[in-house]
């Protein structure tokens, strides 16, 4: 599997290149990446970058075959757009052309935000609007939720606030823990972002209208006999 490796034959009519974003171990980095190698897919994977130089899937990249370039923020102190210039920087070497945050734990300023306005997606592991910001599973089972999940969306200047591009639901089991239920939302997760990437630059880069039916890869029930 390589991301930014196509094979012969490519049979997506335009494919656009996807810079991705990272802080830990890529596992949506790596899901991604599986579903750039099929011939159909929309995008390549041309670069990585990440903010920590122990992130793992800085090796996961480099395994598959995809450039990846560390910018580590401690140098900059408390200067978030400057860090996220020399990120910029770096993208735009790449002539990357949209971007996807996978695991990418820093807070954007309006800077980065704003240079990616509609060329930037995250994936968030709630059913969004319902528990932005961080440990979502452990405020899930806290509210008693029956159904939890993940949500890819466009970043914009408010945190996890963007227009809804796709969400997966699963259920909350009776016993689960926030790793049970992390664990069952992260294999949604992986089947959601391809998902909903392919079909965004498929749609030229639109999000949903309002009454849209929102992109779900789960299956759904069984037909009648």
């Amino acid at each position: 599997m390589r991301g930014a490796l196509r094979p012969a034959g490519r049979l997506a009519e335009v494919t656009r290149r996807v810079g991705v974003l990272i802080s830990g171990r890529g596992s949506n980095l790596f899901a991604l990446a599986k579903a750039a190698a099929d011939a159909d897919f929309p995008a390549d994977i041309v670069v990585v970058l990440s903010n920590e130089p122990s992130a793992a899937g800085l090796t996961l990249a480099n395994h598959a075959g995809i450039p990846s370039v560390c910018i580590d923020h401690r140098p900059f102190k408390r200067n978030r757009e400057a860090h996220e210039r020399a990120m910029h920087d770096v993208l735009l070497s790449h002539r990357v052309e949209l971007l996807c945050l996978a695991g990418y734990m820093r807070l954007l300023t309006p800077y980065l935000v704003g240079a990616w306005q509609g060329r930037m997606l995250n994936i968030h592991p709630s059913l969004l609007p319902s528990f932005p910001g961080l440990h979502t599973h452990e405020r899930a089972l806290a509210a008693g939720v029956r159904i939890h999940g993940c949500t890819v969306h466009l970043v914009t200047d408010i945190m996890d606030e963007g227009p809804i591009l796709g969400q997966a639901a699963v259920p909350v089991l009776h016993g689960d823990t926030a790793e049970t239920l992390a664990a069952r939302v992260l294999a949604q997760e992986h089947r959601l972002y391809p998902a909903v990437l392919k079909a965004f630059l498929e749609g030229a880069g639109r999000a949903p209208g309002a009454g849209a039916h929102l992109i779900n890869p789960l299956p759904g029930p069984p037909a009648a006999p």
